[in-house]
């Protein structure tokens, strides 16, 4: 399968063993000399867990990303930990509904006592514990949704988000395709929640007109009535507020119907290596040449942090597939990792905000994390990817929206550099 391109390196096996729902065998380090009174913290190990689909119709887009998180802090675990602390990663499935996430997220909090939740993926699912979390105090890190419902410290100070945020891609999108596409008939497919509603906000505030504006449920896996209308309506250039399934559900669809447009894609559905697995190998390439998205993080083959996280895969993750899922799941637990680093010898729950808030969180983006006491936004900026020959990389500039009036502007800072072979340093 066509992906990134990256050498290979002796695997071994990963050092974890049993289900899903614990995937991280704690690593006996030494022991701090006075115990932290926080919930999730002994002498030797911080337990943290998060709720995301292992089944259900957003699995196979979604599934690999705890696996990632999980080789990830098996690897940081071998070497040192954080504090002298291991980090056991405790992965709950919520098959992708609001209601069963309800139900894991209390036994994270109640049975397992966790130091926080991180990661904590999808809109509508995560929206239906966000009171929860916050009415516990308890640290909601990360979460996966680029929805802006994240950031909003004074209502919720115990969450912090971590996608760019949905209406900057729709802003930075609808920019490049103003700037790339002559004489364009502008059309959008967006998922029936927070998703599609807020980046469409963000096609629109750059966009004079759409000429077809589309709504999907992840529950009907039928999208021949909303590519139709696109088609009818004469687009030409197609935004795609989709997860994974969705995205390829819709290019299969119009492939199928004979329809060819410009498809630019939300980085929630974004993945090529991911999008091939659902198209085929037979099919895919040929359906996704030239097929655009949205990244912040570390993307192209010779990066030193995609370097290190194929390492990590090929060591700790039985040398799974490795795609931008595979770079998501590492940097978010990278990210929690710097946090917990600057939390403090004995973190608690409280300690582990006020890092984030110190604003000395940086991450491993294109651009470094926003977060402070006044925000709980993660990327203010994102680059635009495109898919040649196989190969999805970004191209052009990183671009922000982060100034007075919200105007897409390109952003002249720098990338978060690799440092210390990826282990924050204590």
């Amino acid at each position: 399968m066509p992906q990134l391109r990256t050498s290979p390196t002796r695997r071994r096996p990963r050092r974890t063993a049993g289900p899903l729902v614990a995937l991280v065998t704690i690593v006996p380090l030494a022991a701090c000399s006075t115990p932290a009174a926080s919930p999730g913290v002994d002498e030797e190990t911080v337990t943290i867990g998060t709720h995301t689909p292992l089944t259900g119709p957003a699995a196979a887009g979604y599934s690999s990303i705890s696996a990632a998180a999980s080789a990830y802090f098996d690897y940081l675990n071998d070497n040192g930990g954080v504090h002298g602390r291991s980090i056991e990663y405790v992965v709950k499935d919520d098959a992708y509904n609001p209601s069963t996430t309800q139900t894991v997220v209390r036994e994270l909090v109640q049975e397992h006592e966790v130091l926080a939740v991180v990661n904590g993926l999808g809109t509508p699912t995560h929206s239906a514990v966000l009171d929860y979390l916050n009415e516990n105090e308890v640290p909601d890190l990360f979460v996966a949704s680029g929805s802006p419902s994240w950031d909003q410290p004074e209502t919720y100070p115990w969450t912090f988000g971590y996608n760019a945020d949905y209406i900057t891609e729709g802003k930075v999108l609808a920019h490049h395709a103003q700037q790339t596409y002559d004489d364009a008939v502008y059309c959008v497919l967006g998922q029936d929640d927070d998703f599609g509603t807020d980046f469409t906000v963000g096609l629109t505030t750059v966009l004079d007109e759409l000429a077809s504006t589309q709504t999907y449920s992840v529950s009907n896996q039928d999208v021949t009535a909303q590519i139709g209308a696109m088609q009818a309506a004469g687009c030409t250039v197609n935004f795609l507020a989709t997860v994974n399934g969705f995205t390829a559900l819709a290019l299969g669809t119009a492939a199928k119907m004979g329809y060819r447009a410009q498809w630019l894609s939300s980085s929630s559905g974004g993945d090529y290596p991911t999008l091939v697995g659902y198209l085929g190998e037979d099919v895919g390439p040929a359906l996704l040449e030239g097929f655009v998205s949205t990244n912040y993080l570390p993307f192209s083959a010779d990066d030193p942090w995609v370097e290190l996280f194929q390492k990590v895969n090929d060591e700790y993750n039985d040398g799974a597939p490795f795609t931008g899922n595979t770079v998501f799941g590492m940097s978010v637990a990278y990210t929690f990792a710097e946090a917990l680093a600057r939390a403090g010898e004995d973190p608690t729950r409280e300690s582990l905000v006020e890092a984030l808030e110190s604003g000395e969180v940086v991450g491993n983006g294109i651009v470094p994390l926003q977060f402070g006491k006044d925000s709980r936004r993660a990327f203010g900026g994102v680059g635009i990817t495109v898919v040649e020959g196989g190969v999805q990389d970004y191209v052009g500039e990183v671009y922000t929206t982060d100034t007075a009036d919200g105007d897409v502007v390109v952003y002249d800072g720098e990338a978060v550099p690799l440092e210390n072979d990826g282990i924050p340093q204590s």
